[in-house]
Order: structure tokens, then C-alpha cells, then sequence
């Protein structure tokens, strides 16, 4: 069975990506920052993003937009008339709205924005959530000591992205990784991270042939699944974005068998 379905020139292009966010963060003014850890509204769901202020430096921001347009054209140069059309939009208070709809989870003022200035819809949305990654991953970097659990069906504790990627570590512990801040925390092996489901019986693995470190751990509570990966057998540990890339596979093969990435919670 093939089960790679993503092409090695857009790998490339996110390896690439990801070197530049991390050149980013690490320019960032860690007081750029300001994080409040309420542990009660935690508990009850809110992710710490939601308690976060973020300084965002025009100059710098677009410093980025400009740094990912030179990328992006290196892989296409027919984007250029569209990216030039983004820097002309952009001023300081479009910078600020796009972090916040980047951090809500806004699609439909990006799509609106991309239909107001004739541009392919995924173009706003996806510049905004690759300049806004860095500053998530300092708050998960400065904040992770302190995540030793999530509340499930909340998403990831520190950015609320949906739960759906884990490993296993040590002597077999499940941890869960975030893709996009790259939190991670522990859940107990036989528990559902979309409605905390712990019944044996309707928990169930779906395996690949061929595959023996990957499982996509599935609940028939809510439908929700969590892809597993058992890295303690990687000579190299990929990121947690790479590894939810190469592994793309299993998400299709959980929503052909008619699971979900957010589980439905059952009032």
C-alpha cells in the first residue's frame, strides 16, 4: 500500500517553511508575550492563547510577509502579482486584525478578505497562520512546564487546535503533540482526547499493513479519532508539523471509516 500522499516538493517547501518560523521566534522579544495562567478557566477549557496578549511589531511583521513572499516565489513565480497586491494591503491595523482572526480560527473573514481584494482564497488565511505560529510556539515554549493536561474535546491547552496527533514515548506513555504550537502533555493510553471516553469497548485501533509504529486510535462514542505514532523506533524525531504531514495518510483513512478530527460531544 502507498501511503504517502504528499509530494516531496511540498515537504520540501514546509521544511523550508518551518526554518524560517523558527528564525522568527527566535528574534522575537520574549516580552512580546504576556501570558495571565488562569489554572480555573484552564480547567475548564480555555486555552491559554485566549489569555494571551501579543505585541506585534509592524516593521517586523512586514519583514515576514516579505521574507515568505521570497519563498513562495522561489516555488512559484506566477504568486508574485499576488503577494505584491498583499504587501500594499497590509497596513498596521490589518496586521493586528489578521493575528486575532488567525488565532479564532476566522476562515470566513479571510475568505471575505480574499474575495474584497480578488486573491485566491487560501492566500490570506494561510499567510496569517504562518506569521502567527511563531509567537504561539514562544507561548508554548515558555508556557510548557506548566501544561500537564487538557481538557478533552478543548483542543490543544496552549492554542485550542484540535486534538488529532500523538506518540508514544518511554515505556509506552501516549503523549499528545500540537502541530501548530507544539505543546505536548500526557493521556492515558485507553482514553478518547475528544469526549474522554474510557469504555474498552468502544475504543477501538485501525492499523496499516506495513506500518507497524503507526495506529489511529478511534472512539465510537463521538467518532473522534487521534493518529498515533511510535517514534521510540525513529532514528530521527520529525517535528510535530512534519509528523502530522507524513502521516496525512491516516487521517484520510479515519474519515473513510467515518471518523471525525473533533469527535461529536453527545449533550
Amino acid at each position: 500500500m502507498k501511503t504517502s500522499v504528499v509530494s516531496n516538493e511540498y515537504q520540501k517547501l514546509q521544511e523550508e517553511i518551518m526554518k524560517l518560523q523558527e528564525q522568527w521566534k527566535q528574534n522575537l522579544n520574549p516580552d512580546s508575550i504576556d501570558f495571565r495562567l488562569d489554572s480555573e478557566a484552564m480547567k475548564t477549557g480555555v486555552p491559554l492563547v485566549a489569555l494571551t496578549n501579543f505585541d506585534v511589531k509592524f516593521p517586523l511583521f512586514v519583514q515576514w510577509v516579505d521574507e515568505l513572499k521570497q519563498l513562495l516565489m522561489s516555488q512559484n513565480a506566477d504568486l508574485e502579482s499576488q503577494l505584491n497586491r498583499v504587501i500594499e494591503l497590509i497596513d498596521e491595523e490589518t496586521a493586528k486584525v489578521w493575528m486575532e482572526e488567525a488565532f479564532s480560527f476566522n476562515h470566513l473573514y479571510f475568505k471575505k478578505f480574499a474575495e474584497e481584494n480578488v486573491l485566491d482564497e487560501w492566500i490570506p488565511p494561510f499567510l496569517a497562520e504562518t506569521l502567527f505560529r511563531p509567537y504561539l510556539q514562544l507561548l508554548s515554549e515558555k508556557t510548557q512546564s506548566k501544561i500537564s493536561q487538557a481538557v478533552a474535546g478543548c483542543g490543544c491547552p496552549v492554542c485550542g487546535e484540535p486534538v488529532r496527533l500523538g506518540q508514544l514515548e518511554g515505556k509506552g506513555q501516549k503523549i499528545l503533540y500540537c502541530p501548530r504550537c507544539h505543546a505536548n502533555w500526557p493521556e492515558k493510553k485507553l482514553s478518547c482526547s475528544h469526549c474522554g471516553n474510557e469504555d474498552y469497548e468502544k475504543m477501538k485501533y485501525l492499523t496499516v499493513e506495513g506500518k507497524p509504529t503507526e495506529q489511529i486510535h478511534v472512539c465510537d462514542e463521538c467518532k473522534g479519532y487521534t493518529k498515533i505514532i511510535d517514534t521510540r523506533q525513529f532514528i530521527t524525531k520529525p517535528s510535530p508539523e512534519m509528523l502530522d504531514l507524513k502521516t496525512i495518510h491516516l487521517d484520510y483513512i479515519a474519515q473513510e471509516n467515518g471518523y471525525m478530527v473533533m469527535g461529536e460531544i453527545k449533550k
